[in-house]
C-alpha cells in the first residue's frame, strides 16, 4: 500500500474474456452505475473510465469490451478497443472466471491464450483477477486454477477476488495502486468518469434492450440520444429527492424491419418496458426526473459498416 509520504496516479485497464464480471468490478469501485451490466456477452462496446480516488492514490480504470473471435466490423472495433486499451496503461487488470472441471482440471482455452499473447505484446505490467470465486464449490479448486495461468504469463500478483459480492476488491484495488507511478492526481477528486450524461444515458437505454429482449436481437440494437434537454433541471437533485425535468428523446437502431416489430412490440408494448425501466435508472443516475421518448429506426448492416458504426458512437 502506498506510504504516507507518496501519492500514486495512473491508469490501468480492465481486459478479458465476455461476461467475466469487468463491468460490475469497474460499477462496485466507483460506486455508480457507469458501466451496463447483462448475462450476455459482449454488452460492453466501447471503453469506460472510471476514477477511484483516494487520499493516497487515485486509480484511472478503463473497463474494455470482453476479447472475442471478431467476426463483423462492430466485433473487431470491440476487440481493438480493448487491445489498444493495453498498450496505454501503467498496468493491466486480466480478469478471468474461476471455472474448473468436476474433477478439478483446468482447461483455460484458446481466446484466453490469445489475450495473454496479446499482453506479452504489449510489455506491461499485469495481475491476475480470478473472479467469481464465490461460485466455486470448494475454495480449495483455486490452487489449480492459479497454477494454470501462473505457467502461461509472468503475472505481477495474482488475487481471488468475487466483484458481485465484494469480496477481495479492496486488496486488489490497493495492489494496483502501488504499481502506478508517483504524482498528483489526474483528475479532479470530484471526477468519476469522463463520459458526457448523454452517453451514459444512451448506454442505460442499450441496457434495458440487453434485458427484455430475445438473444439475437440486442446484437443488431445501438442507441443514440437524439435530443437532451435541460432547460427544466434544477440544481442538487439526488436519487432521493429528484429536481426538476429533463426530456430526452433516443433512437433504438436495428437492422431490420422485422427487428424493429420485436423492439416496439405488440401496441408499443415493449419499447414502453425499455423506456419505463431506463427511465428508473435515468432518474437516479440524474438525481431529476426524466420523461424519456423512445423511437426506433432501421439502419440496415450497421454493425457492419465502418461509417455506419461512426455515425452511431463508434469511432476509432
Amino acid at each position: 500500500m502506498s506510504s504516507p509520504e507518496t501519492h500514486h496516479a495512473g491508469f490501468v485497464a480492465i481486459v478479458g474474456r465476455p461476461n467475466v464480471g469487468k463491468s460490475t468490478l469497474l460499477n462496485r469501485y466507483v460506486g455508480e452505475h457507469l458501466a451496463i451490466v447483462s448475462a450476455k456477452p459482449q454488452t460492453t462496446r466501447n471503453r469506460i473510465l472510471g476514477v477511484v480516488t483516494r487520499p493516497a492514490f487515485q486509480v484511472a480504470f478503463l473497463d474494455t469490451p470482453g476479447i472475442h473471435q471478431a467476426k463483423g466490423e462492430l466485433n473487431r472495433f470491440m476487440v481493438d478497443v480493448a487491445l489498444q486499451a493495453m498498450t496505454e496503461v501503467d498496468a493491466v487488470l486480466y480478469m478471468v472466471e474461476a471455472v474448473t472441471a468436476r474433477d478439478g482440471r483446468v482447461d483455460i482455452g484458446e481466446g484466453n491464450k490469445f489475450i495473454l499473447k496479446k499482453l506479452g505484446d504489449a510489455k506491461k505490467p499485469v495481475v491476475l483477477g480470478i473472479n467469481k470465486i464465490d461460485l466455486l464449490p470448494d475454495k480449495r479448486r483455486l490452487l489449480p486454477i492459479i497454477d494454470a495461468y501462473r505457467t502461461q504469463f509472468p503475472f505481477a500478483e495474482v488475487f481471488p477476488l468475487s466483484a458481485g459480492k465484494g469480496e477481495g476488491v479492496e486488496p486488489l484495488l490497493e495492489r494496483l495502486a502501488t504499481m502506478m507511478p508517483e504524482g498528483p492526481n489526474l483528475f479532479p477528486e470530484y471526477v468519476i468518469t469522463d463520459q458526457a450524461e448523454r452517453s451514459i444515458v444512451a448506454e442505460y437505454v442499450r441496457e434495458q434492450v440487453l434485458k427484455n429482449l430475445r438473444q439475437e436481437i440486442p446484437y443488431s440494437t445501438a442507441v443514440v440520444v437524439e435530443a437532451f434537454d435541460e432547460s427544466e433541471r434544477g440544481e442538487g437533485g439526488t436519487r432521493s429527492n429528484p429536481k426538476g425535468l429533463v426530456r430526452i428523446d433516443a433512437v433504438v437502431f436495428v437492422e431490420r424491419e422485422s427487428q424493429k416489430a420485436i423492439v416496439i412490440g405488440k401496441g408499443g408494448s415493449m419499447l414502453k418496458k425499455i423506456g419505463t425501466e431506463a427511465r428508473k435508472r435515468i432518474e437516479a443516475f440524474l438525481g431529476s426526473r426524466v420523461f424519456i421518448q423512445l423511437t426506433v429506426r432501421v439502419e440496415p448492416h450497421w454493425s457492419d459498416s465502418a461509417s455506419a458504426l461512426a455515425r452511431l458512437g463508434y469511432e476509432r
